[in-house]
């Protein structure tokens, strides 16, 4: 459910504001069918990574979402059964986001809708994005969030890249405003996927309890967490996978791999000597888990 590409439009995109990684050097569409054959992976939900499609322009945040959800679409198209889409949208442009979701729903059959966990000075869950998870948890929907370094985090530690610390601390963010923000409460159809084992949120999940004791805090903190659904991509070795089982039943845990970050026969292998999971429960994270999400997501749709 971790699964990245690089669509034409939005290589250009990054390359134009000098923002490609060494990680998308020559990515192609033939190397991803390779990476997935070479690991036996039989299907990939795929997704647009940080920085996502927005540059401060929402017509051209638009045109690019737009684009990077057809060519997901032709890629799916070209390989039947191997990949999904979780469609890219232009947050925090709310109309723009409502007509493309309508779009990669309704037209593309997308199963899903990414989101980054913060956008400018507003973190996923905020009330200002009310009326997008209004519309999602109306449609009953499959939404998949990815972690970006917050505008307020950006060069804190000299030498330590961004992706090191804030990726967990924004990821934990959000959870944290999904939660406490009322969000989860508001939208109890939304099945949402949280990277990265949840970030810090396993690790602080002791200050959440506690935080949800205060006077106007929602008291069902423990159930929307162990109701999220978390992938294992840069999560997959002992110590985070023993600190999110203690939050989430083996049931709520997904593979993803964070490709072209990562290989699916690293994690699953991490997976295997973490000593965490017996075989069946290994079973379950690999595809079943997420075979039984994506089947209850389409009779929703339905």
């Amino acid at each position: 459910v971790h699964y990245h590409i690089a669509p034409p439009a939005w290589a250009d995109a990054m390359q134009r504001r000098n923002l490609m990684r060494p990680a998308w050097d020559g990515w192609s569409e033939a190397k991803a069918i390779e990476d997935m054959d070479r690991d036996g992976v039989a299907r990939s939900i795929v997704s647009v990574t940080t920085p996502g499609v927005w540059f401060g322009d929402a017509s051209k945040a638009r045109s690019l979402a737009r684009a990077c959800n057809d060519y997901a679409a032709r890629l799916r198209a070209d390989h039947p059964a191997r990949f999904g889409i979780f469609a890219a949208v232009p947050m925090p442009d709310i109309d723009g986001t409502l007509a493309e979701i309508a779009y990669a729903l309704d037209e593309l059959k997308a199963d899903g809708i990414a989101f980054l966990t913060s956008y400018r000075d507003k973190w996923f869950g905020d009330p200002a994005f009310a009326p997008v998870m209004d519309e999602l948890n109306h449609r009953r929907g499959l939404v998949y969030v990815h972690p970006t370094v917050a505008d307020c985090c950006r060069g804190l530690t000299p030498n330590v890249e961004p992706m090191l610390i804030e990726y967990a601390a924004d990821t934990t963010r959000a959870i944290a405003q999904t939660v406490f923000g009322g969000q989860a409460e508001r939208s109890p159809d939304l099945q949402l996927i949280f990277s990265h084992g949840g970030g810090a949120m396993p690790f602080v999940y002791q200050r959440f309890l506690l935080h949800a004791q205060r006077p106007g805090n929602s008291p069902n903190v423990l159930e929307s967490l162990r109701g999220f659904f978390y992938d294992t991509a840069a999560a997959a070795i002992a110590p985070p996978m023993l600190a999110l089982r203690q939050v989430v039943p083996v049931s709520q845990i997904l593979f993803g791999t964070d490709y072209p970050y990562g290989s699916a026969g690293t994690v699953a292998r991490q997976l295997r000597e973490s000593g965490v999971f017996d075989m069946e429960e290994i079973t379950a994270v690999e595809y079943g888990n997420f075979e039984r999400l994506l089947a209850g997501a389409v009779g929703r749709k339905a």
